[in-house]
């Protein structure tokens, strides 16, 4: 059986900024490294067939300059890409429009490195309030279903299964666990602890529907 528990810890988290023509902007990264070829993950990331059945179903044109749209999720488009290494794309979510970058890089001839930023102009009162979970949580629930597609069958799972999970006391705590290590990240990166804390908090009663504690 699939351990989320196990697969929330194997995952590394980063916090920082990166300078942008608009100004500073906030940068959360997410970090794994796959029991596969660089090829094959660089496929589970970008084919329009395997992207379902680990993370939302998708529609668009997914090539360079194509708009893609991930159902009832962001949409944007792909402003760059050089295969098997690395893509990036707008993630324009309501009025919202942040980037992401994807690196794949290869450790062996079996395994291969995914290391992920979300990159996003954020208003110091919504970080404060929520910090990088407020992204990261998403992208460890993502990452949770590619470890899960990449080491099972490559069957997937449905949008109704994984809503259901969500639910579930399983979810809940994975949810709460990556709310925490999201915090941990905030604090090695310089928040203040008593503020990071507070804000992984919040962002475990937003995933969760849970009171604060």
């Amino acid at each position: 059986m699939f351990d989320a528990t196990e697969q929330i810890n194997a995952v590394q988290r980063a916090v920082g900024s990166r300078t942008l023509e608009a100004g500073e902007a906030r940068v959360t990264t997410i970090s794994q490294t796959y029991q596969t070829t660089a090829e094959d993950l660089w496929d589970a990331c970008t084919n329009a067939e395997r992207i379902p059945r680990w993370f939302l179903p998708i529609s668009g044109d997914l090539r360079l300059g194509g708009k893609y749209e991930l159902q009832g999720n962001a949409h944007g488009v792909i402003e760059s890409c050089e295969p098997p290494h690395r893509f990036t794309a707008t993630w324009e979510y309501g009025d919202e429009v942040s980037w992401i970058e994807v690196r794949i890089t290869p450790v062996d001839d079996e395994r291969a490195r995914l290391d992920l930023d979300h990159i996003a102009h954020v208003d110091q009162d919504r970080w404060a309030q929520f910090g990088p979970g407020a992204v990261g949580v998403g992208w460890d629930l993502g990452l949770l279903g590619l470890a899960a597609h990449l080491a099972g069958d490559g069957s997937g799972v449905t949008p109704e299964q994984s809503a259901e999970w969500s639910a579930s006391a399983e979810g809940r705590q994975a949810m709460e666990l990556s709310s925490r290590l999201w915090g941990a990240a905030s604090i090695a990166a310089g928040t203040d602890p008593d503020e990071a804390n507070a804000a992984a908090a919040r962002t475990t009663a937003f995933y969760t529907g849970a009171p604060e504690a």
